[in-house]
């Protein structure tokens, strides 16, 4: 089977948002911000994976989009995490690359996609 590396690298992130969450609830004792970026940063792989079974081409842009629309989200609560001093500078440039990587690759198969639909 085809190698996908948007739904594997969604769903590392998913993982990595996930262990920080559990150390920034455990280790910090913050639990609003944390859950904000537990929600968005797991929502990027769902959507990822809802839009493998997409009905058309525009169901897949669209939920496409919402991974992205997540995944930006997911890198505003990380970057409120670092600002709060939360995160240390390492913690958050480490998963902020990689959330960066995926709203690039995200954003690179929506326009893609709808340069395929049009021609």
């Amino acid at each position: 089977m085809k190698e996908n590396v948007v739904k594997d690298k969604s769903f590392k992130l998913a993982i990595r948002i996930v262990k920080l969450f559990q150390y920034l609830q455990t280790e910090k004792k913050e639990f609003v911000l944390s859950k904000q970026l537990l929600r968005s940063g797991t929502a990027v792989g769902a959507l990822v994976r809802e839009a493998e079974h997409a009905e058309s081409k525009a169901d897949f842009v669209h939920k496409m989009a919402i991974a992205q629309k997540e995944c930006n989200e997911s890198l505003y609560w990380l970057e409120l995490l670092f600002a709060t001093e939360y995160l240390e500078k390492s913690e958050f440039e480490s998963i902020s690359n990689d959330a960066t990587e995926n709203l690039k690759l995200i954003t690179t198969i929506i326009k893609t996609t709808k340069l395929n639909i049009n021609h």
